[in-house]
Protein backbone atom coordinates (compact mmCIF):
# COMPACT_ATOMS: atom_id res chain seq x y z
CA UNK A 1 0.00 0.00 0.00
CA UNK A 2 1.50 3.34 -1.25
CA UNK A 3 2.09 5.81 2.05
CA UNK A 4 0.01 8.56 2.51
CA UNK A 5 0.25 11.71 0.66
CA UNK A 6 0.72 14.85 3.68
CA UNK A 7 1.66 18.51 2.16
CA UNK A 8 5.47 18.93 1.69
CA UNK A 9 7.25 20.65 4.85
CA UNK A 10 8.19 23.92 4.15
CA UNK A 11 11.38 25.41 5.39
CA UNK A 12 12.78 28.55 4.98
CA UNK A 13 16.66 28.60 5.08
CA UNK A 14 17.17 32.35 5.16
CA UNK A 15 20.72 33.27 2.96
CA UNK A 16 22.87 30.12 2.88
CA UNK A 17 26.24 29.25 1.07
CA UNK A 18 25.25 27.15 -2.16
CA UNK A 19 27.37 24.12 -1.60
CA UNK A 20 26.27 22.91 1.67
CA UNK A 21 22.82 23.20 0.37
CA UNK A 22 23.23 21.51 -2.15
CA UNK A 23 24.90 18.41 -0.04
CA UNK A 24 21.95 18.87 2.56
CA UNK A 25 19.87 18.24 -0.98
CA UNK A 26 21.73 15.48 -1.76
CA UNK A 27 21.95 13.68 1.45
CA UNK A 28 17.74 14.34 1.91
CA UNK A 29 17.15 12.24 -1.16
CA UNK A 30 19.69 9.02 -0.63
CA UNK A 31 18.07 8.66 2.73
CA UNK A 32 14.50 9.45 2.13
CA UNK A 33 12.49 6.46 2.12
CA UNK A 34 8.32 5.85 0.73
CA UNK A 35 7.24 7.22 4.15
CA UNK A 36 9.67 10.22 4.30
CA UNK A 37 7.32 13.71 4.41
CA UNK A 38 8.18 15.60 1.05
CA UNK A 39 9.59 19.06 1.95
CA UNK A 40 9.86 22.72 -0.07
CA UNK A 41 13.22 24.55 1.17
CA UNK A 42 13.00 28.42 0.04
CA UNK A 43 16.59 29.69 0.36
CA UNK A 44 19.02 32.80 -0.94
CA UNK A 45 22.06 31.96 -1.88
CA UNK A 46 25.37 33.94 -1.98
CA UNK A 47 27.12 34.97 -5.28
CA UNK A 48 27.63 32.02 -7.42
CA UNK A 49 27.27 30.44 -10.79
CA UNK A 50 26.37 27.25 -11.49
CA UNK A 51 26.77 24.85 -13.85
CA UNK A 52 25.34 21.37 -15.07
CA UNK A 53 26.68 18.54 -15.36
CA UNK A 54 27.18 18.60 -19.40
CA UNK A 55 27.65 23.07 -18.92
CA UNK A 56 29.92 24.00 -21.22
CA UNK A 57 32.92 26.53 -20.01
CA UNK A 58 31.99 28.47 -22.84
CA UNK A 59 29.42 30.51 -21.35
CA UNK A 60 30.73 31.44 -18.97
CA UNK A 61 31.42 34.77 -20.73
CA UNK A 62 33.37 36.66 -17.42
CA UNK A 63 32.76 35.49 -14.58
CA UNK A 64 35.28 37.70 -12.31
CA UNK A 65 35.50 37.48 -9.08
CA UNK A 66 31.91 35.44 -8.60
CA UNK A 67 32.83 31.68 -7.62
CA UNK A 68 31.92 28.64 -10.54
CA UNK A 69 30.31 25.52 -9.24
CA UNK A 70 29.79 22.24 -11.50
CA UNK A 71 26.36 20.21 -10.07
CA UNK A 72 24.65 17.63 -11.00
CA UNK A 73 21.20 19.02 -12.26
CA UNK A 74 20.95 19.65 -16.11
CA UNK A 75 21.17 22.51 -18.30
CA UNK A 76 24.04 25.17 -18.96
CA UNK A 77 24.77 28.20 -16.65
CA UNK A 78 22.87 30.34 -14.16
CA UNK A 79 23.51 33.03 -11.55
CA UNK A 80 22.49 32.93 -7.88
CA UNK A 81 22.27 35.65 -5.28
CA UNK A 82 20.75 37.52 -2.98
CA UNK A 83 17.53 38.79 -3.61
CA UNK A 84 16.40 35.72 -5.78
CA UNK A 85 13.73 33.40 -4.29
CA UNK A 86 15.64 29.45 -4.77
CA UNK A 87 12.94 26.75 -4.62
CA UNK A 88 14.03 23.32 -3.50
CA UNK A 89 11.29 20.61 -3.99
CA UNK A 90 12.00 17.42 -2.49
CA UNK A 91 9.33 15.67 -4.02
CA UNK A 92 8.93 11.90 -4.35
CA UNK A 93 7.14 12.13 -7.61
CA UNK A 94 6.01 8.68 -7.57
CA UNK A 95 4.06 8.87 -4.63
CA UNK A 96 2.49 12.03 -5.74
CA UNK A 97 2.27 10.26 -9.96
CA UNK A 98 4.20 13.03 -11.47
CA UNK A 99 5.99 12.41 -14.55
CA UNK A 100 9.07 14.86 -14.79
CA UNK A 101 7.74 17.05 -17.52
CA UNK A 102 4.25 17.83 -15.23
CA UNK A 103 7.02 18.35 -12.55
CA UNK A 104 8.54 21.49 -14.66
CA UNK A 105 4.73 22.78 -15.65
CA UNK A 106 3.85 23.00 -12.02
CA UNK A 107 6.92 24.85 -11.06
CA UNK A 108 6.13 26.94 -13.50
CA UNK A 109 2.40 27.25 -13.48
CA UNK A 110 3.18 28.33 -9.75
CA UNK A 111 5.22 31.11 -10.27
CA UNK A 112 2.60 32.04 -13.73
CA UNK A 113 -0.40 32.04 -11.24
CA UNK A 114 1.49 33.71 -8.00
CA UNK A 115 2.64 36.91 -10.58
CA UNK A 116 -0.70 37.45 -12.39
CA UNK A 117 -1.75 38.28 -9.19
CA UNK A 118 0.16 40.84 -9.10
CA UNK A 119 -0.66 42.25 -12.68
CA UNK A 120 2.32 40.38 -14.31
CA UNK A 121 1.73 38.63 -17.69
CA UNK A 122 4.04 35.48 -17.56
CA UNK A 123 4.32 32.61 -20.28
CA UNK A 124 6.28 29.31 -20.68
CA UNK A 125 8.56 27.70 -23.28
CA UNK A 126 8.39 23.96 -24.04
CA UNK A 127 11.63 24.16 -26.29
CA UNK A 128 12.90 26.57 -22.99
CA UNK A 129 11.66 25.62 -19.71
CA UNK A 130 11.37 28.61 -17.29
CA UNK A 131 9.21 31.30 -16.54
CA UNK A 132 9.30 34.55 -19.01
CA UNK A 133 7.74 38.29 -19.25
CA UNK A 134 7.94 39.83 -22.40
CA UNK A 135 10.56 37.50 -23.65
CA UNK A 136 12.93 38.29 -20.89
CA UNK A 137 13.51 34.95 -18.22
CA UNK A 138 11.88 36.04 -14.94
CA UNK A 139 12.64 32.55 -13.41
CA UNK A 140 15.08 28.97 -14.38
CA UNK A 141 13.90 25.34 -13.45
CA UNK A 142 16.32 22.85 -12.78
CA UNK A 143 15.72 19.77 -11.85
CA UNK A 144 17.28 16.34 -10.42
CA UNK A 145 15.23 12.97 -10.41
CA UNK A 146 16.89 10.56 -8.53
CA UNK A 147 15.43 7.54 -7.13
CA UNK A 148 12.17 8.65 -8.03
CA UNK A 149 12.15 11.72 -6.27
CA UNK A 150 13.29 15.61 -7.09
CA UNK A 151 15.71 18.24 -6.04
CA UNK A 152 17.24 21.00 -7.13
CA UNK A 153 14.52 23.12 -8.33
CA UNK A 154 13.36 27.03 -9.26
CA UNK A 155 14.99 30.31 -9.30
CA UNK A 156 12.69 33.64 -8.96
CA UNK A 157 14.22 36.67 -9.44
CA UNK A 158 13.06 38.92 -6.82
CA UNK A 159 15.28 41.98 -6.48
CA UNK A 160 18.55 40.15 -7.31
CA UNK A 161 21.33 42.21 -9.22
CA UNK A 162 20.75 41.80 -12.79
CA UNK A 163 24.49 42.41 -13.72
CA UNK A 164 26.14 38.81 -12.70
CA UNK A 165 24.11 37.65 -15.57
CA UNK A 166 25.45 40.00 -18.29
CA UNK A 167 28.81 37.75 -17.36
CA UNK A 168 26.98 34.49 -18.80
CA UNK A 169 25.23 32.96 -21.76
CA UNK A 170 22.08 33.13 -19.52
CA UNK A 171 20.85 29.51 -19.46
CA UNK A 172 23.13 28.92 -22.77
CA UNK A 173 21.70 31.18 -24.81
CA UNK A 174 23.51 34.18 -26.33
CA UNK A 175 21.84 36.94 -25.58
CA UNK A 176 18.70 35.95 -23.37
CA UNK A 177 17.83 39.08 -21.43
CA UNK A 178 16.81 38.22 -18.09
CA UNK A 179 14.12 40.52 -15.67
CA UNK A 180 13.25 40.88 -11.79
CA UNK A 181 9.92 41.21 -9.91
CA UNK A 182 11.01 44.67 -8.40
CA UNK A 183 11.39 45.89 -12.19
CA UNK A 184 7.81 44.69 -13.33
CA UNK A 185 5.49 45.18 -9.79
CA UNK A 186 5.75 46.62 -6.58
CA UNK A 187 6.84 43.21 -5.12
CA UNK A 188 11.16 43.45 -4.29
CA UNK A 189 11.10 41.18 -0.86
CA UNK A 190 12.10 37.74 -1.25
CA UNK A 191 10.12 36.72 2.24
CA UNK A 192 6.78 38.58 0.84
CA UNK A 193 7.82 36.55 -2.89
CA UNK A 194 8.04 33.12 -0.67
CA UNK A 195 4.92 33.81 1.32
CA UNK A 196 2.95 34.62 -2.18
CA UNK A 197 4.33 31.71 -3.61
CA UNK A 198 3.30 29.15 -0.73
CA UNK A 199 -0.03 28.11 -1.62
CA UNK A 200 0.50 27.83 -5.35
CA UNK A 201 3.29 25.50 -4.98
CA UNK A 202 0.93 23.30 -2.43
CA UNK A 203 -1.92 23.42 -5.00
CA UNK A 204 0.28 22.45 -7.67
CA UNK A 205 2.59 19.84 -6.47
CA UNK A 206 -0.47 17.49 -5.41
CA UNK A 207 -0.97 13.75 -6.76
CA UNK A 208 -3.13 13.23 -10.20
CA UNK A 209 -3.06 10.95 -12.84
CA UNK A 210 0.25 9.89 -14.39
CA UNK A 211 0.39 11.24 -18.06
CA UNK A 212 3.75 9.76 -19.02
CA UNK A 213 6.11 7.14 -17.85
CA UNK A 214 8.43 7.94 -15.01
CA UNK A 215 11.73 6.31 -15.05
CA UNK A 216 13.22 5.65 -11.43
CA UNK A 217 16.69 6.10 -13.17
CA UNK A 218 18.89 9.02 -12.72
CA UNK A 219 17.46 12.33 -14.92
CA UNK A 220 18.57 15.75 -15.00
CA UNK A 221 16.09 18.31 -16.69
CA UNK A 222 17.09 22.07 -16.65
CA UNK A 223 17.08 25.36 -18.58
CA UNK A 224 19.96 27.30 -16.91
Amino acid sequence: MPAAVNAPLVRRLGLQPYEPVWRDMQRFTNERDEHTRDEIWFVEHAPIFTLGMNGRREHLLAPGDIPVLQIDRGGQVTYHGPGQLVVYPLIDIRRLRLGVRQLVIALERAVIDMVAGLGVVATCRRDAPGVYVDGAKLASVGLRIRRGASYHGLALNVSVDLEPFGRIEVCGYRGLAVTRLADLCDLGEVAVAADALTPHLLRELSARPVQSAISTASQAVSSR
